[in-house]
């Protein structure tokens, strides 16, 4: 009886361990074959940009191709769909922008919800919004630019990339916070926004720093204010000190379908916070006005959790919906 119980118990502590041993078989494993970064955005945008430099550093540490799919359209839903609806093994990815912190509130027949079918894997990096316009408008600073506005309710367009971006949100909170009514023109991507900017067909865009900053040292816009300290821009001053409160940024990361493996997830984070310390990538994103935004999974999903929140009122606020 007694070697009967012993073997029992030594053939109950191996299966336990089971789950342990496999999920480090797994991390060891991964990855298997090439894997995919889908982004929700044509080519060129900053998204895109982002995703080419980790994809890189993750296909030279990993020993696989990491490929960049571009699926633009529905403002990210569609690139965001069909990672939710991939296995759940980590060889899809999303790059996550900050409109997809607010897509739950802001549809109301998605076959998804982000917050829900996806697991946070980590940030990439987090920089300010400028706000611009069009060199040829008379305004040179945020209150002539209110005051502008204010007279001519209605007659002021604002680009954005699509309906629920950051930067479309942005245009309509600085309505409500100053007190102004300007219209919002969504385009399909910043490129063709920005495009229409220069040419004066809108007159403003809360616009990214790595798509827009080069554009604004040729003198093609005039940046009125950040919203928040851009080392790339120090003389241009915050936005929050005209409007106290106003609080934004442009930040990215990396998710996965929800049900992806702990330890696959780990890895993955373990492997872009170390390209975000290398010297080399820092330096390539403070060129695009942008810093490190290091930390574990966790930490990635509270500050969605919180955008989410942020961002939920103002869609409310705002009254805005998207089909």
């Amino acid at each position: 009886m007694k070697l009967l119980r012993r073997k029992f118990l030594h053939l109950a502590a191996g299966a336990a361990a089971l789950p342990a041993v496999s999920g480090i078989a797994r991390a060891q494993a991964y990855p298997s074959r090439p894997v995919r970064i889908i982004v929700g955005f044509p080519a060129g945008g900053p998204s895109d940009l982002l995703a080419r430099l980790i994809g890189q550093w993750l296909s030279d540490r990993l020993g696989q191709p990491f490929i960049i799919e571009n699926r633009p359209g529905a403002s990210g839903n569609i690139g965001t769909e069909a990672v939710i609806r991939a296995p759940a093994d980590g060889h899809t990815l999303l790059l996550v922008v900050p409109g997809n912190a607010v897509t739950d509130v802001l549809y109301e027949k998605l076959n998804f919800s982000f917050i829900r079918d996806t697991a946070p894997v980590a940030g990439i990096s987090i920089g300010p919004l400028v706000m611009e316009v069009n060199p040829g408008l008379p305004v040179h600073t945020v209150p002539e630019f209110i005051a502008y506005a204010k007279a001519r309710p209605g007659q002021i367009n604002f680009a954005s990339p699509g309906i629920g971006a950051t930067i479309h949100l942005c245009g309509e909170l600085f309505n409500i916070m100053a007190g102004v009514k300007m219209v919002h023109v969504p385009y399909r991507g910043n490129a063709p926004a920005l495009t229409d900017l220069i040419a004066g067909q809108v007159q403003m865009m809360f616009a990214d720093t790595p798509s827009s900053i080069e554009h604004v040292r040729a003198g093609k816009l005039r940046a009125l204010a950040v919203t928040m300290r851009s080392e790339v821009l120090p003389g241009v001053p915050i936005l929050s000190e005209f409007l106290p409160g106003f609080q934004a940024s442009n930040w990215f990361g990396v998710a996965a379908p929800r049900s992806t493996p702990a330890e696959i997830v780990d890895k993955l984070n373990k492997e872009i916070n170390a390209a975000l310390a290398e010297p080399s990538i820092k330096a390539r994103l403070a060129s695009l006005g942008a810093t490190p935004l290091t930390g574990s999974p966790a930490d990635f999903g509270k500050l969605i959790a919180s955008e989410a929140e942020r961002w939920g009122k103002v869609v409310r606020t705002a009254g805005i919906k998207a089909d």
